[in-house]
């Protein structure tokens, strides 16, 4: 265990709980001047520098790693909710909906992934570039192949990351190089679990892919095994595309809703989330809140598949548990500042703007509650996992400027959430230890 005391210094931010519609600034902790004071990797005190420096014991004093970030903002480390690790291959292609999409891009890409050696040296990219962008834990989609969940979890153990990961289940509407089965899908899946799920800071996350790519018999599966291990996660995706949605229709004509498919079979509830979720009605917002289940909220590939607005002041008022995420490769960046970006606009559109401190929020706290991970992550409150990413807020000409006119902690914020980038990541940590540095 890392037993090395870490003292933080530069302007601290942190949520004790969603500012809601009204941007309440109690539900957050701000200091100017502020310190975290990190022992085994876990936070040990939050507060005022000079409180948190005078309180520290001499010798620990002497012996403490000093970071000093003194003209940066220090936040949580960012939570990435829904995230198809072997798809950053096919960033950026060309002009499809969502079952385009999966025919010409997404099942060639994780075709490769037969092959071993392609998914360890993707899955390291992925994990170097997302620490690169602040992401400290995700929610990560792997392919049909099993070694796909080890590369990624190997390159995330390396880090000692707070990450989620599941084998795609899928055992019909793929290709044959992607298809398992029912059978297949429970022994790879219980393989897994057994080797990965509590492996340090890793957990494990059963994901069909979503109701199209798996028969009832296939979903039976994946719900027995999620009321076997009380702890394990669900991801899957829902209601994204109107052309899907019929589609589950024409699969499932005794369901009555696509949302009713999962329940049918056991999947919703606390630790699962469901990526979209565009095309939800008030009956199925409210349900997903009275059971627990969380929805990804995935700005950019909606807009870039042409998916549809999620109305994220709508799921929040039905109380539903909702995080950010970065959906790539249908979303077109790693960087869920870059989203946050993307995420006010598609809320402008619904007509309840995200204002600056429900958008970090979202980022941290609120990510970590719909992954059912705030117990560990997503806070600075003593005795969480010591994760948090240090931004640079005149990382950009145009930025720094914007900055220089800003009067307000929530002015500052929002010109971050709409102007900043990957570019503003200085340092990101993980369980109080450094694993990037900007050059």
């Amino acid at each position: 265990m890392n037993q090395q005391i870490h003292l933080v210094r530069g302007a601290v931010l942190h949520f004790l709980r969603d500012p809601g519609p009204v941007d309440d600034a109690s539900a957050c902790e701000f200091f100017e001047d502020g310190a975290l004071l990190i022992e085994a990797g876990r936070v040990s005190a939050v507060g005022e520098w000079g409180h948190i420096a005078a309180a520290l014991d001499p010798a620990a004093r002497e012996h403490a790693q000093l970071h000093d970030y003194r003209g940066h903002l220090i936040l949580p480390g960012l939570v990435d909710t829904h995230i198809h690790y072997p798809q950053v291959g096919v960033l950026g292609s060309f002009g499809r909906q969502l079952i385009d999409w999966l025919t010409e891009f997404t099942f060639p890409a994780e075709s490769a992934f037969a092959d071993p050696a392609v998914a360890h040296q993707c899955a390291e990219f992925v994990v170097r570039r997302m620490l690169a962008h602040g992401t400290t834990t995700a929610s990560v989609f792997a392919t049909v192949h099993p070694h796909s969940v080890d590369a990624f979890f190997e390159a995330a153990s390396h880090f000692d990351l707070r990450m989620l990961c599941g084998k795609v289940m899928m055992d019909r509407n793929c290709p044959d190089s992607l298809r398992d089965t029912a059978v297949s899908a429970e022994h790879d899946s219980r393989a897994l679990i057994e080797r990965w799920h509590g492996h340090g800071r890793l957990r494990y996350t059963l994901t069909p892919r979503f109701a199209p790519t798996s028969t009832p018999q296939q979903l039976d599966v994946a719900g027995a095994l999620y009321a076997a291990w009380p702890d394990l996660h669900v991801q899957s995706h829902l209601a994204e595309n109107k052309r899907e949605i019929e589609w589950v229709r024409e699969l499932f004509p005794d369901r009555r809703s696509y949302l009713d498919v999962y329940a049918r079979h056991g999947l919703i509830g606390p630790r699962t989330i469901y990526g979209h979720c565009v095309h939800l009605d008030e009956a199925e917002r409210k349900w997903m809140a009275d059971t627990h289940t969380a929805a990804a909220f995935c700005p950019t590939s909606n807009l870039f598949l042409g998916s549809g607005m999620f109305d994220y002041g709508a799921a929040r008022d039905a109380g539903m548990a909702v995080g950010l995420a970065t959906d790539v490769g249908g979303g077109t960046s790693l960087s869920l500042i870059r989203t946050l970006g993307e995420a006010y606009k598609v809320s402008q559109f619904c007509a309840q703007p995200l204002a600056p401190l429900s958008a970090w929020y979202l980022a941290t706290l609120g990510g970590a509650r719909a992954l059912g991970l705030e117990h560990f992550i997503g806070n600075f409150e003593a005795g969480k996992e010591a994760d948090f990413v240090v931004l640079d807020l005149h990382a950009t000409e145009e930025l720094a400027w914007r900055i220089s006119h800003a009067s307000t902690l929530q002015e500052r914020l929002f010109a971050l959430q709409t102007l900043g980038d990957e570019r503003c990541v200085v340092a990101t940590h993980a369980m109080g230890r450094p694993v990037y540095r900007r050059d």
